[in-house]
């Protein structure tokens, strides 16, 4: 089954995350969502990423991952944190499209874009619940939360683990603009199509001077980051707390 639906509206690729109704990123969507971004790399001036109405994404595929062994969860850490990263630096304009939640690795893959537009609905909501997990938000994200919305807002979110309405998210910045869930696509497109008519050079330069600090510290430290996050991982209360999170997989919460 295709995890990730791509195509392209003139010079915008639109790339919807195809996983079921709760968008779980799981191995075979990191991995089709890193082939779809280096064919938008090359063909688009701009790139849209939408979910469904339900779920933008509820994070990392919990009933996949807890099934694997040190060496097969470092492999899959890898390529996820490559993809976040990659999204991250994209040299071109990017919108995160959210009609649904968009939690824990679903908020990490909104933060990456340099838009977030989202449904004007009290009911959906956006955060990080890593806390909750028992395990800390990826170094990443939690530079890239800090930028967007301020250290006192990102940090009072991370060490909470609470998500909020995308309303509410928009309050604080952490969403852009928020749309009926009729025009939230169209508007997305406009803007990356109204940011790709742009000279994308200039755009490309004007990002790559917001992300560096990030992107610097990133690099130097990633490798560290990774094993301490790893270490989490396979601690035995952070097991309990993850599997008893992945029972909520099969039977997502009713709207």
């Amino acid at each position: 089954m295709e995890k990730i639906k791509m195509e392209f509206r003139e010079s915008i690729a639109v790339l919807t995350l195809n996983n079921g109704t709760i968008n779980a990123i799981s191995p075979d969507l990191v991995a089709q969502c890193s082939n779809a971004l280096e064919e938008a790399r090359n063909e688009a001036q701009g790139l849209v990423l939408c979910g469904n109405r339900k779920f933008f994404s509820i994070g990392l595929d919990l009933p996949i991952l807890l099934k694997f062994n040190r060496s097969e969860m470092t492999d899959f850490w890898h390529e996820f944190n490559r993809l976040v990263f990659e999204l991250f630096i994209l040299p071109l304009p990017t919108v995160c499209c959210m009609a649904g939640h968009a939690v824990a690795g679903g908020n990490i893959m909104a933060l990456t874009c340099d838009f977030r537009f989202a449904v004007n609905d009290e009911n959906k909501k956006i955060g990080m619940n890593e806390i909750k997990l028992g395990v800390p938000v990826p170094y990443l994200a939690d530079m890239i939360f800090r930028q967007v919305i301020g250290d006192r807002a990102a940090s009072h979110m991370m060490y909470s683990g609470m998500f909020i309405s995308m309303p509410k998210a928009h309050a604080i910045g952490l969403i852009d603009e928020l749309y009926a869930v009729d025009l939230l696509e169209q508007r997305s497109m406009e803007k990356a199509a109204e940011l790709a008519s742009s000279q994308n050079r200039a755009y490309a330069e004007i990002k790559a001077n917001r992300i560096e600090e990030i992107k610097n510290r990133y690099e130097k430290n990633r490798t560290q980051k990774f094993e301490l996050f790893l270490d989490y991982w396979f601690s035995k209360p952070a097991q309990q707390y993850l599997r008893d999170a992945s029972k909520k997989f099969t039977k997502p919460k009713k709207e």
